[in-house]
């Protein structure tokens, strides 16, 4: 088979022998609450679990149910949200959240707002303990180097090579180990390359900016700008976008709040 340098059964052990000494315990392994996994993977989708895990716990705090999320104010979710960035993920988790259900079905899981492939098959794998393979950055990651030479390959080509790996039957705790391999033992064997801009330079830098002083109290456009490092018609554009993603809102008076 094309890219199998080891058998399924070989890279197994390989990944199983050094989860066992390695093993991360993450609150969200515990349960197979489908609202519980949701949340936790939606946190997780761009945020490292140093930051996630007080956040996690804080969140549940705040809205310990699907339905405690879906009658919530959006300005409440987003005020729990806070030190997470990418805000939008809030909004999408209660839209997912008063849809009443998550689904136990691919198909139907992706239709709900902020959740694509991945973290359908998640709740799939974590909630309902379905044997079916999930890839994600780490993963991909890790097929790619120990298959590919690190070579990048096509989504269907990984997919592949993760659904001929999957152990039956394991799916929950495989999934973990290769998820605490790509980010415990692989960052330190592979070298990074990817050269990135500065993130105070980057407009999401600014509208995590916004958001943030907005959770404490509304503004108008000439606070927001005399407190900011962007120009008038930049800072436009940003709460233009900001308005569009629904998270805040303008009132007649000029007034930039987040929604209620």
């Amino acid at each position: 088979m094309p890219g199998m340098t080891l058998s399924p059964k070989a890279f197994q052990n390989k990944i199983f022998t050094w989860w066992k000494k390695n093993k991360r315990d993450l609150p969200w392994r515990h349960t197979h609450d489908p609202y519980k996994i949701v949340v936790s993977e939606v946190m997780l989708q761009q945020t490292q679990v140093s930051r996630v895990l007080p956040k996690y716990k804080e969140f549940l705090h705040h809205f310990p149910t699907l339905k405690s999320l879906a009658n919530a104010s959006p300005a409440d979710v987003l005020r729990a949200w806070k030190g997470m960035g990418y805000n939008r993920r809030a909004l999408y988790l209660q839209k997912t959240a008063k849809a009443g259900k998550l689904p136990k079905i691919e198909s139907e899981l992706v239709k709900l707002p902020g959740l694509g492939k991945y973290t359908a098959r998640a709740i799939l794998v974590f909630a309902y303990r379905q044997n079916v393979a999930m890839v994600d950055t780490n993963i991909r990651q890790i097929i790619t180097h120990f298959f590919f030479e690190d070579k990048p390959q096509s989504e269907k080509t990984i997919q592949e090579i993760a659904d001929q790996l999957l152990p039956k039957g394991k799916a929950g705790e495989w999934h973990q180990a290769l998820m605490d391999y790509g980010a415990l033992e692989l960052v330190r064997i592979r070298k990074p390359t990817k050269q990135t801009i500065p993130f105070h330079q980057t407009n999401r830098y600014f509208r995590g900016q916004i958001i943030n002083r907005l959770r404490e109290k509304s503004q108008s456009e000439k606070q927001l700008l005399r407190n900011l490092d962007k120009s008038k018609k930049e800072l436009r554009a940003i709460l233009k976008d900001l308005i569009a993603d629904g998270l805040i809102t303008r009132s007649k008076t000029g007034i930039i709040s987040l929604p209620e």
